[in-house]
Parts: structure tokens; C-alpha cells; sequence
């Protein structure tokens, strides 16, 4: 499966297109910035010589050619990065990752974006895709750690039940990952607000805390 990241060049973009190279998939790590994805692209590759990274770089134009799409710019520009590649993510199933937060002193605040949610706002921009909201919990330093497994739940939410199969079929790749369906597209704003409470949680512990339910036999 070739596996397309928009935005690619950030921490959680970056961290997520390695660790999903990391097991066999194909990945194309888009930006506006060409020259920005080939360093990324470059800098993996060093990073983690042991791993055959299959992983390339381009426009957010190319990486939207992909099988599935993620959008991992910041939440901000999730929509309209979405808006400008429309027509490639025609019948796709996109995942939408960001997360819509600010800092406030020393604390970080959950913002509510358009549509309530990230992900819905992507959905109302590109009517003809199929987006799922995932991934949004998962600390980006752990997941481009790829010489150790992270260990989360990755609470999925989508209208279109193909959106969730597909995303929950990725999730399953990743060592230590269990995929969860949360329901509709509707779920993903508490989902993506709670992101606040983790990142506070690890500033105030000094750690990289990442989400698992107890309870719930999803095999």
C-alpha cells in the first residue's frame, strides 16, 4: 500500500511516515516545500540504517496521489491543504491527525475549530473522500523512535465504515498499536481536545504519555 503524508515534514507527519515505512509500506512524504521533504526524506534514512525505509519526497500534490492520504500539516491548514488537492483525494479514504490546541501560559488549551473537529472540517471540504480522524494521541518523538515499539490505543472515528477498516488495517501494521472504532466523525472533537490533557500531562511528568483503555477485547 503506498501510504501519501501532506504536510509531512512536521514532527507527528515525519514520525508517522517512518514508522509506517518502517513496516513495509511505501511512503511519500508531501510539502509545499520540495527541497523541506528531501532533507526529511534524507535525514530518516540516516537515522535509521538498519531500517529499509521505502520513502520519497514531493509536492502535496504528488503525495496526495497515494492509496490513503494523511493530513499532518498544523490543524490550521488541514482544511485548505485538504481544498487544494481535492481532486486526487477523490474516493480516498483520508485520515486527519492534527489536533486543534494553543498554549496559554503554561498550559495547553483545546481550540474548536470549524465543524466542532479537525477532521469534520476536512470532511466538509472534500465531500467526495472518505475521512477517518486518527492517530491524534500518539507522541510524535515516540513515533519516529523506531528502535522501540509505542505502545497506544488509536481511537478511530469516521462516517463511511470503509474509512475505519482501512485506517484500523494500517494501524494494525505497527507493532504495539491497537486500533479502536470510536464511532462517527462526529466523536473526533473530545477525541482530538483531549490531545490538551496528554500534552499536559507530559510536560508536567516529564514523559510521553500515549492513551490505552482497559476493558475492551478488540480481537
Amino acid at each position: 500500500m503506498h501510504i501519501g503524508v501532506l504536510g509531512g515534514t512536521g514532527p507527528a507527519g515525519r514520525g508517522l511516515a517512518a514508522r509506517l515505512a518502517s513496516v513495509g509500506l511505501e511512503v511519500t512524504i508531501g510539502s509545499r516545500s520540495i527541497e523541506r521533504a528531501d532533507a526529511i526524506c534524507e535525514d530518516l534514512v540516516k537515522a535509521w540504517p538498519d531500517f529499509t525505509l521505502n520513502m520519497s519526497a514531493g509536492s502535496n500534490k504528488k503525495a496526495s496521489g497515494a492509496d490513503v492520504v494523511v493530513v499532518a500539516t498544523p490543524w490550521d491548514a488541514a482544511a485548505s491543504t485538504a481544498a487544494s488537492v481535492a481532486d486526487q483525494l477523490k474516493g480516498k479514504v483520508v485520515i486527519s491527525m492534527a489536533n486543534a490546541l494553543a498554549k496559554v501560559g503554561d498550559e495547553f488549551q483545546p481550540l474548536v475549530p470549524p465543524r466542532g473537529s479537525v477532521a469534520a472540517s476536512v470532511q466538509a471540504i472534500v465531500p467526495a473522500s472518505r475521512v477517518a480522524a486518527a492517530f491524534h494521541h500518539l507522541p510524535a518523538k515516540e513515533l519516529g523512535a523506531l528502535d522501540h515499539p509505542i505502545e497506544s490505543d488509536v481511537l478511530i472515528c469516521a462516517d463511511d465504515p470503509s474509512a475505519t477498516e482501512v485506517t484500523a488495517e494500517l494501524v494494525r501494521l505497527i507493532p504495539g498499536l491497537r486500533p479502536l472504532d470510536a464511532g462517527r466523525l462526529s466523536n473526533a472533537a473530545p477525541i482530538e481536545a483531549f490531545a490538551a490533557v496528554l500534552l499536559q500531562l507530559n510536560v508536567r511528568y516529564k514523559t510521553r504519555a500515549a492513551v490505552r483503555l482497559t476493558g475492551i477485547d478488540a480481537t
